[in-house]
């Protein structure tokens, strides 16, 4: 008896099945999208992101929803609801410009966000909304044209879900580009 050997499948379509603008995109211009909360979940997130699909070249898009009961409480923010800046990384190193933002500086985002940014000769900027993060990333992976989206998930269980809202769960039923959830270390199926 003779065994059929099933032919390997090719990981990538083969170059004459991509478009024109498929190639040009290819070569490292990448926008990718990580929805940072300074939370362990969402920095494992953006650890994954620098190490499995930022290449040398590309840009990275941290993505930072505020909550807008923050900037009804504190008045000295330089957010409002119609300014959204693109605060790229040399201004992250700033403290006081970063806390006019109402952000705090993390040391760990800030070292994996400065040896991205060297190593792999990445732009990386930051962009800050105000609303409702389910709405805003959405918002974000279209505005800013995202070839992907990369987020952190908490690990809720589903009553919980049903209770506070997944934030991971809306984006992927609503974004408009690819997105990869990371799940926290410390999940546990429930």
């Amino acid at each position: 008896a003779t065994s059929k050997r099933r032919p390997k499948r090719r990981s990538e379509p083969p170059s004459s099945f991509l478009r024109r603008e498929q190639k040009e995109r290819m070569a490292g211009d990448r926008k990718i999208g990580v929805a940072l909360d300074f939370s362990s979940s969402s920095k494992r997130a953006l650890q994954w992101a620098i190490d499995n699909l930022l290449d040398p070249g590309e840009t990275l898009i941290v993505l930072h929803v505020v909550r807008p009961k923050s900037f009804f409480l504190g008045g000295g923010s330089k957010l409002s609801s119609d300014a959204r800046p693109l605060i790229p990384l040399t201004e992250r190193r700033e403290l006081d410009l970063m806390k006019s933002y109402d952000l705090d500086v993390d040391s760990d985002v800030h070292d994996m966000l400065e040896a991205a940014s060297k190593q792999k000769e990445a732009k990386i900027v930051m962009k800050l909304y105000m609303g409702d993060a389910r709405e805003k990333l959405c918002e974000a992976a279209q505005e800013l044209k995202l070839d992907s989206l990369v987020m952190g998930c908490r690990g809720l269980t589903q009553i919980q879900r049903i209770f506070l809202g997944s934030v991971s769960n809306y984006v992927l039923s609503n974004v408009s580009c690819p997105v990869t959830v990371i799940k926290d270390t410390n999940f546990k199926r429930r």
